[in-house]
Parts: structure tokens; C-alpha cells; sequence
């Protein structure tokens, strides 16, 4: 089963991505653990997973931001409350975090305190409008 989701979440980024770099696909899925198989049951309890609206804020993040850094260095942290984006893998470093649980869609983000500024988007690429915030984000890190 983790298999499976792992192969159809690949499959799904490459196609947003429109690249053939396994790799880099594969160390997205490999940040979070997607399912958690217990002992007494046989089948696995699903704890957390991005859907694809997450997926594709990340991508839009990710090329928001390649002109700053390297697209290997932004990556992905899922957690049950919310979808994190992270600088070098380090929750030290957060850009940014996508509230898309919720009928309304937010976008966090983070400023040299590392204090949250949630802002209303309407549609995913609603994203675009922070390019320079998130930028700025990138640069407190740096």
C-alpha cells in the first residue's frame, strides 16, 4: 500500500514538474511518513497525506523561489494541521505553511521573528500574489 501511494504521488509530481528526475520526486514522498501500519491490523491507517492541491502550492512555492535557491533545498513537511515548507529541511528555517484543510485557503508566512502572517487565497496560484514576501522569507534565512 505505501508502495502504491508513494509510486501515484510520484507519477502526480512529475506531471506538475514535467521533469523525469526521480530523485528529486522521491525525496519530497520521503520527508514525511505517509502511512503508519499497526501491529494488530492488517490493514495500514493512513496518518497523514498531501492532497494534490498542497502538491501543487508546493510546486508553485518551489518556482516562486528557484530563483533564489536551489529547488533541493526547499522541501516538504505534511503534518495532520497543516502543509510546512521548509528551508534545508530545518523547521528552524519555515518559508512558509499551506492552511488548505479548511474551506478557506491560507497561506503563511514568516517573517524575521518567525511569526506567522496567515493571508486569504481563493485559488492556488492565489500564491503568486506573495512572491515578494516569500522571497523576503528566503533571504532572513540566508
Amino acid at each position: 500500500m505505501k508502495q502504491f501511494l508513494n509510486d501515484s504521488i510520484n507519477e502526480r509530481l512529475k506531471s506538475a514538474l514535467g521533469t523525469n528526475n526521480k530523485s528529486t520526486l522521491s525525496e519530497v514522498n520521503n520527508k514525511y511518513d505517509q502511512v503508519d501500519v499497526k501491529n494488530d491490523s492488517p490493514e495500514p491507517e493512513i496518518k497523514v497525506l498531501a492532497t494534490d492541491k498542497e502538491l501543487d502550492g508546493f510546486n508553485i512555492i518551489r518556482a516562486i523561489l528557484r530563483k533564489k535557491v536551489g529547488v533541493e533545498r526547499i522541501v516538504a513537511r505534511d503534518t495532520q494541521s497543516y502543509f510546512g515548507v521548509l528551508l534545508d529541511d530545518n523547521n528552524r528555517k519555515p518559508i512558509c505553511r499551506l492552511h488548505f484543510n479548511a474551506k478557506q485557503k491560507y497561506i503563511g508566512i514568516f517573517n524575521d521573528t518567525k511569526q506567522e502572517t496567515r493571508h486569504r487565497i481563493e485559488k492556488t496560484d492565489g500564491m503568486f500574489i506573495h512572491m515578494y514576501a516569500l522571497m523576503n522569507t528566503i533571504a532572513i534565512h540566508e
